[in-house]
């Protein structure tokens, strides 16, 4: 029983923190159809707001929570308005861009600050099942991506600007012809994938190691879940981050960490291979 309730909570907590790992991704690959190599840039320049935040004094509740999202929100929009408005429909220069994006902003951080920095502790107490000892934080990380998943989802289902948002990216000429002004949409809404992937780098400040080049980590596992998950923001992204979480947690538990990162990659690969649009546009198609 307790093994069972250890591998569930494990499961849970890794495929919750892919889920925030890849939501902002999903927003602006999954519907921009920007090629972001910067993404884990995005991850580690909320992890920074926060731990400079919470070492300047802030409460480390609104130093994730707000400052993270809200900082790397407006850097996502400087970048919109200064490079990426030029690139869409360019898919390869977009790659090539936000590739050199991404050694810009480790280089910055790194000048700025130095290749290592003081982390945050974890909040909140823990708890022990037999032997099994983790952190009620996990479990918050779970709630988080839950939270996450219905917030997007209503923004995009029930809101006028998500109603917008997805027929400017669907069909931007024709928007225009309503009176709606594309590049206004296309910059609200990679601003709103820079903040949610900040928040996920805020998060997950506690629990990783800060570094510069820490998203290095974490923009392969974004991808391969976005692309295997297909073109569904939330039940793509959704399904894909359990099924890869599943996968990575019960490689590493039978064998090693490394294996399981292995293990994870390998069955991507074999997801992506026998279906092409992904988990959603096989199972979920015409969802959200």
């Amino acid at each position: 029983m307790d093994l069972s309730v250890i591998l569930a909570l494990d499961v849970l907590n890794g495929a919750a923190s892919l889920f925030l790992l890849c939501l902002g991704l999903a927003i602006i690959f999954g519907m921009m159809k920007i090629i972001n190599l910067a993404h884990g840039e995005f991850v580690m320049l909320g992890a920074y707001a926060t731990v400079l935040s919470t070492n300047a004094g802030l409460n480390i509740w609104i130093a994730m929570l707000v400052v993270a999202p809200v900082f790397v929100g407006l850097v996502g929009l400087v970048i919109e308005r200064c490079l990426i408005r030029f690139l869409y429909g360019r898919l390869v220069d977009s790659m090539l861009a936000t590739w050199g994006l991404s050694l810009f902003l480790i280089g910055l951080v790194t000048t700025l600050f130095g290749n290592t920095i003081n982390g945050v502790p974890t909040p909140l107490g823990g708890f022990e099942i037999g032997a099994y000892r983790s952190s009620w934080y996990t479990i918050f990380l779970v709630a988080m991506a839950l939270a996450m998943m219905a917030l997007v989802y209503g923004v995009m289902r029930f809101t006028r600007f998500g109603l917008v948002a997805r027929a400017v990216m669907q069909n931007p000429g024709m928007a225009a012809t309503l009176g709606v002004n594309p590049a206004r949409i296309y910059m609200a809404t990679f601003a709103l994938g820079a903040a949610v992937t900040g928040l996920a780098g805020g998060l997950l400040a506690p629990v990783s190691g800060i570094t510069p080049v820490m998203g290095s980590a974490f923009v392969a596992k974004s991808f391969i879940t976005v692309v295997g998950g297909g073109a569904a923001i939330i039940s793509g992204t959704a399904s894909a981050a359990g099924l890869f979480g599943l996968v990575n947690q019960m490689g590493a538990y039978l064998t090693t960490p490394v294996y399981g990162e292995v293990i994870l990659f390998l069955s991507a690969i074999l997801l992506i291979r026998l279906l092409p649009q992904g988990i959603s546009g096989r199972f979920f198609k015409g969802t959200l």
